[in-house]
C-alpha cells in the first residue's frame, strides 16, 4: 500500500469509527422507570422518624417505594406520611405464613396504603413449628400456597408476587428450587419480584431468567454485591460491586417498577441510597 493510499484508508477508518462511536452513544438510553427505593434501606430510620425519613428519600430523588416492615404505624398513618412526602408506596412485604394466615387484613391494609402488588420475601416449611432450610418438598409445598394466595389477592383486584433471596438457588436432586416456584405457580396468579443481587451472588446471570419469561417479573430489586473477606456477598452501593445492570435492565422488559437497596452502610445511610439514585440516574442501556 502506498502512502498516499495508507492515509487515505486511516483517514476513513477514523471516520468510521467515530461514526460508531457516536452511534453507540446515541443509542445508549437511561432506564425508562421512575426511581424507587426498597424501606429497608432505611429501617434504621423509620421507627423513629416517619416523616422526616420519607422526606429525605424523596429529595434523594426517589419517586416510587416497597414497604418491608410497617413497625407500629397505622395504614392511615403510613398513608399521610407519603402522601405528605410526595412518594407512592406501590408494594409491600408479608411472609407466605402471614399470607395464609391472615390474607383479609394485609390485603386492606396494602389497599388503604394505595400499593398495587403484595409481595411475599420469605416461603414456608409444610410442617408447621420446623425451622432451618427449605427442602424441595417445601418449595413445592409453598408454590402450592403460593397460587391460593395470589387467587386471593387478585380477587381483590391486586398482583401477588414472590421475592427471592439466595436459598431459592439451591438444589436437591439436581432440581433448583427457584425454578421449581416458577414452574409450578399458576402465571395468572402469582408473578415475581427478581432480587437481582442475590441471584447474581448465587452465581446466577439474572438476565437469563428475566429474557427467558420476562413477563413474570414485574417487579425488580436493584442491588449491588461486593465479596467479603470470608467468601460471603455483602451489599454496597451500586457500581461498587461486581453486579453490571446494564445487560440485566436490558432484559428486564416487562418489569414495571424497580427499588434500589442497599442493605448493609460503610456510610451515612442517606449519602449512600444518594450515591445510588445517582448511579441509577446516569446509568446509559
Amino acid at each position: 500500500m502506498s502512502l498516499a493510499s495508507r492515509r487515505t484508508f486511516l483517514k476513513t477508518a477514523g471516520a468510521a469509527a467515530a461514526v460508531a462511536a457516536g452511534a453507540g452513544k446515541l443509542s445508549a438510553k437511561p432506564f425508562h422507570l421512575p426511581l424507587g427505593l426498597e424501606l429497608y434501606s432505611v429501617r434504621a430510620m423509620l421507627p423513629t422518624d416517619l416523616d422526616g425519613t420519607l422526606a429525605k428519600v424523596r429529595a434523594a430523588g426517589y419517586l416510587e417505594v416497597e414497604a418491608a416492615q410497617y413497625y407500629s404505624y397505622s395504614a392511615a398513618r403510613w398513608r399521610k406520611a407519603f402522601d405528605d412526602a410526595g412518594v407512592k408506596c406501590i408494594s409491600g412485604h408479608w411472609v407466605l405464613q402471614d399470607m395464609l394466615d391472615k390474607p383479609e387484613e394485609h390485603i386492606e391494609f396494602a389497599h388503604r396504603l394505595g400499593m398495587k402488588y403484595l409481595v411475599s420475601p420469605a416461603a414456608a416449611h409444610r410442617k408447621a413449628g420446623v425451622k432451618g432450610p427449605l427442602n424441595l418438598d417445601d418449595w413445592r409445598y409453598s408454590a402450592e400456597k403460593m397460587n391460593v394466595v395470589g387467587e386471593k389477592v387478585k380477587s381483590a383486584g391486586l398482583i401477588y408476587c414472590y421475592h427471592n433471596h439466595n436459598p431459592e438457588f439451591g438444589k436437591e436432586d439436581g432440581v433448583m428450587f427457584y425454578d421449581e416456584l416458577l414452574r409450578l405457580t399458576d402465571p395468572k396468579l402469582v408473578s415475581f419480584e427478581l432480587d437481582c443481587g442475590w441471584v447474581a451472588s448465587a452465581g446466577i446471570d439474572p438476565a437469563v431468567y428475566l429474557s427467558k419469561s420476562p413477563e413474570r417479573f414485574p417487579l425488580l430489586h436493584v442491588k449491588d454485591m461486593v465479596k467479603g473477606d470470608n467468601g460471603e456477598y455483602h451489599s454496597c452501593i451500586l457500581g461498587k460491586g461486581v453486579v453490571d445492570y446494564r445487560p440485566i435492565l436490558r432484559a428486564a422488559t416487562g418489569s414495571k417498577h424497580y427499588y434500589v437497596e442497599q442493605e448493609e452502610f460503610d456510610i451515612d445511610i442517606m449519602e449512600s441510597l444518594r450515591q445510588d439514585a445517582e448511579y441509577m440516574r446516569n446509568l446509559q442501556l
